[in-house]
């Protein structure tokens, strides 16, 4: 009997010292994984190339899997509130570089973006209703005398739960807007003069370049007559306007196509050229072998090193 009597109580004490995971802590760390791995792909597939804002990618990748992680593990209330700010954070990041840019980067309205923003919004709403329940329960544990004379302590929640809704329908909103009305992607430039395509060294290839040295590209979608790059992918790599002529070292057919809307795109050798919004300064070529919007992006050769 002493011996079952001892069982029982080890057994009690166990039990209880594991975390309570509420759902809505369970849903959240879910959401935090998801909006993660959407970050993650992007990363993967060109966000990594853009200054500044690629480690800041990888950074929200680890955090959001952390916390996740912190959230299942201890089900305590401060890393669900951890997770809540950080998911409205992470929203707030994601409409400023849309709105008005970030670190000098302006996103542009995606399916991904918009899908990862309410992602965001739902894991702010679940956490902080999770940490509202853990730090509740853990009030009314700590207080018994507390909890003899409240007869609802779960109506003190209320007020916090109204303030977590309307900031969530707020976010929503703010998101709608976004993305109903992103900043426009800035227009190319474009001189009086045709500008000078240019010839400089990267990787022990000649590659062409525009004529502030930014490295050109060719999209393998593309026919020498039409451009398969548009919208969003247009505001990731700009069309190169069509004045433009040849430099020295630059021996290839230069010529244009006209696009929709009736601007004019530069070409060489029958390939349509564009910048990359990752290439901040000469000799970066960050968009090089990229699969990225639908096709290959490839640095165009100019001609083998000597």
């Amino acid at each position: 009997m002493a011996g079952e009597h001892v069982i029982r109580v080890v057994g009690s004490n166990w039990g209880s010292s594991l975390p309570r995971r509420s759902a809505s802590g369970i849903a959240g760390a879910a959401l935090l994984v998801a909006s993660g791995s959407i970050h993650l792909d992007l990363y993967l597939t060109g966000y990594r190339s853009i200054p500044t804002i690629g480690w800041l990618f990888l950074l929200q990748v680890i955090a959001a899997y952390v916390l996740a992680v912190a959230i299942l593990l201890t089900g305590h209330w401060l890393a669900a509130a951890s997770g809540a700010a950080f998911a409205l954070g992470t929203l707030g990041g994601y409409l400023l570089s849309l709105k008005v840019g970030l670190f000098g980067f302006t996103e542009v309205r995606t399916t991904a973006g918009i899908v990862a923003g309410i992602i965001d919004v739902a894991a702010f709403a679940a956490l902080a209703i999770a940490a509202l329940t853990a730090l509740t329960t853990a009030t009314v544990t700590a207080r018994t005398t507390a909890a003899a004379t409240d007869q609802d302590p779960g109506r003190r929640r209320v007020p916090a739960v109204a303030a977590t809704a309307v900031v969530s329908v707020v976010a929503l909103a703010l998101l709608g807007a976004a993305v109903a009305t992103p900043k426009a992607a800035p227009a190319a430039s474009v001189t009086a003069g045709a500008q000078l395509l240019k010839a400089r060294p990267i990787g022990g290839m000649e590659v062409l370049t525009n004529a502030s040295g930014l490295t050109l590209y060719s999209f393998a979608p593309d026919t020498p007559s039409r451009s398969a790059c548009y919208g969003s992918c247009a505001a990731y790599w700009p069309p190169v306007p069509g004045n433009v002529s040849a430099g020295p070292g630059v021996t290839g057919a230069i010529g244009s196509i006209k696009r929709t809307g009736g601007s004019t795109q530069a070409t060489y050798d029958g390939h349509p050229l564009y910048t990359y919004i990752g290439d901040s300064a000469p000799g970066q070529d960050s968009g090089n072998n990229l699969n990225l919007n639908g096709g290959l992006w490839r640095d165009v050769p100019v001609a083998a090193a000597g």
